[in-house]
């Protein structure tokens, strides 16, 4: 739940070493997390700690909480979220990893935020996007895109988690109607999802070739470990 927080002070902020948007925190005892400028400052999402240096706010990025941050600190080649970008947010939740995106994409960037389920999705909405009006909340099913084509314009990147057996053909519909030429997506695959019968290197493999089918390039693949079990993050581009 989005609440107001204590604020820590640290010993020192540094931007990430190739993703804009990213930080590091470093505390007194010299240990250093991962985090985000904070939108909403004052506010925080999940628990999180919120940090302030130099007059600017931060919030502490979960590894364990948010598939991305985890995707980050395993050293993933690239992260398709930036900042002014547009991002079309599949299964955004109750907002953990999508207040995130929020914060690195800024006043000026749009999440367009996808949720099915009617109860988290008023959690989303008034607990994170009436606090941030970078984020769109879109009350549908990823699987049918062209019932909130209306709503979403032409995006710069997707965010796919929407844990379905099928979701690598999700994402590439949702990228046939919304997603720009040379356009980048990230896919958080949890093997079990797709077929529990397959080992999780199968099922990986598996979602890679029908993202090549539809017109992607792979980009990058790693493995969540230790942050999610039998989970992976893909990053793929449209494209040559």
């Amino acid at each position: 739940m989005t609440r107001t927080a204590d604020v820590i002070r640290v010993e020192d902020v540094s931007p990430h070493e190739r993703f804009e948007g990213v930080y590091w925190i470093k505390f007194h005892d010299h240990s250093r997390r991962l985090a985000t400028e904070n939108l909403a400052p004052g506010r925080m999402v999940y628990g999180e700690e919120l940090v302030k240096l130099r007059r600017k706010e931060y919030r502490v990025w979960d590894a364990y909480r948010s598939k991305l941050a985890a995707a980050i600190l395993k050293d993933i080649a690239e992260v398709s979220v930036t900042h002014g970008g547009k991002v079309l947010y599949l299964g955004a939740a109750s907002g953990t990893t999508a207040s995130h995106v929020s914060d690195i994409v800024g006043k000026s960037g749009v999440v367009y935020c996808v949720e099915f389920a009617q109860r988290t999705m008023r959690e989303l909405i008034e607990h994170v996007c009436s606090y941030r009006p970078n984020m769109s909340p879109i009350l549908a099913d990823a699987r049918y895109p062209s019932g909130y084509r209306p709503l979403v314009s032409t995006v710069d990147s997707i965010y796919c988690d929407v844990a379905q057996p099928d979701q690598a053909r999700i994402l590439s519909d949702n990228a046939d109607l919304f997603l720009k030429e040379s356009g980048t997506a990230m896919i958080a695959v949890k093997s079990r999802s797709v077929d529990v019968t397959m080992s999780p290197a199968s099922v990986f493999s598996q979602e890679k070739r029908t993202l090549m089918r539809r017109g992607f390039k792979i980009v990058d693949t790693v493995r969540l470990e230790p942050y999610e079990k039998d989970h992976a993050m893909i990053v793929a581009r449209r494209g040559s």
